[in-house]
């Protein structure tokens, strides 16, 4: 009986201790690809060599589906979610994702505290973390000669033929669909917030419509554009980067009405690791693990990050064609994204 009790009781213990250790594990869930490899190198690895903690390190492709079903749910599968900022307004209004406290954020390599680091971007949403200045660019393979250079080319199919590559949403597309039809990139949200503006996107977008090829991911982009499935795609602008540095592709991006916005680390609402959460926030977002991202031409979000850049990969960065872009508003897709993705939606059926 002793004996058996003394089973019971090392079961137990064993029981606790793998119960202690499973509170440790995190799931951060982000977009794969070089970027992903990006974040792995420089953000999860360190992270788990510094603290033991046992990291499952998801892919997904973008939007607030998922962490909506997740939360309504209350089966949360994710504890850390990168996120864009054209979703995040979205996902923190309607409670996807906890608040996070910046205040205990680390300061920079530098000394300075993370409110005065970070670029204000970066903190002005109270659910997430700024990591990267990223943008959404077009881009086109030049060993076919030289390819359209301005977003009005990109709608223009009979001087510039072929199929064009797009992400299936109408985030992005249906302001580069105004600005190709005449929209001053300073009007676009305004003009797309009336139902004029909006059915004048979708005439545009019904000018390339038989041409387009549709996908999800953005690991996508680069794959159609090498195998000649599409003569042109947009992309984030880190994907076609890494497909020109990494494998040599004959890729040419074009940043005229490139789309930037950023991208956040952001805490699933309700996860129960939330304190192991906020510690790998903290950790990525400090001034070295931030200016990995130069790996994939993606901006850092501290100044102290951006200090550590050498100056040959500054003109690969979106920050520096900022005079020729968009910034995303993510206000306004908080506002009619639900209603534009229905009416996107309808339209693809049409």
């Amino acid at each position: 009986m002793k004996r058996h009790l003394k089973l019971m009781a090392g079961a137990a213990a064993l029981a606790l201790c793998a119960s202690s250790v499973s509170a440790q594990d995190l799931t951060v869930t982000s977009f794969g690809g070089a970027y992903g490899a990006a974040q792995k190198e420089h953000m999860i690895d360190p992270f788990v060599a510094e603290t033991g903690t046992n990291i499952l390190f998801e892919d997904y492709g973008g939007g607030v589906a998922e962490m909506k079903a997740q939360v309504e749910a209350g089966n949360i599968q994710w504890d850390v979610v990168d996120i864009e900022v054209i979703d995040l307004e979205r996902a923190c209004a309607e409670g996807y994702l906890e608040v996070i406290d910046q205040s205990v954020l680390p300061a920079g390599d530098d000394g300075a505290a993370a409110a005065d680091d970070f670029i204000p971007e970066a903190l002005a949403n109270e659910c997430g973390v700024g990591n990267i200045v990223w943008s959404i660019v077009f881009a086109y393979n030049n060993a076919n000669g030289e390819g359209p250079q301005t977003i009005a080319d990109f709608f223009d199919t009979e001087n510039f033929p072929g199929k064009r590559g797009l992400r299936k949403r109408p985030q992005v597309n249906m302001e580069w669909a105004l600005i190709a039809d005449g929209v001053p990139m300073e009007e676009v949200y305004e003009v797309l917030s009336t139902e004029e503006g909006q059915a004048r996107a979708f005439a545009k977008l019904d000018t390339i419509k038989d041409d387009i090829v549709w996908y999800d991911s953005w690991s996508q982009a680069p794959v159609l554009l090498n195998d000649g499935g599409a003569q042109m795609v947009q992309s984030a602008n880190g994907r076609i980067f890494a497909a020109i540095q990494d494998e040599g592709a004959p890729f040419t991006i074009v940043w005229d009405s490139h789309v930037y916005d950023l991208d956040v680390w952001a805490i699933m609402k309700g996860t129960p690791n939330m304190e192991k959460a906020m510690e790998f926030i903290s950790f990525a977002t400090r001034t070295v693990p931030l200016s990995g991202m130069q790996d994939v031409a993606y901006g850092p979000t501290r100044r102290s990050a951006q200090a550590l850049l050498p100056e040959a990969i500054k003109q690969d960065l979106p920050t520096a064609h900022l005079d020729v872009g968009l910034k995303a508003d993510g206000i306004f897709w908080a506002d009619y994204g639900e209603t534009l993705g229905e009416k996107f939606n309808e339209w693809l059926l049409q």
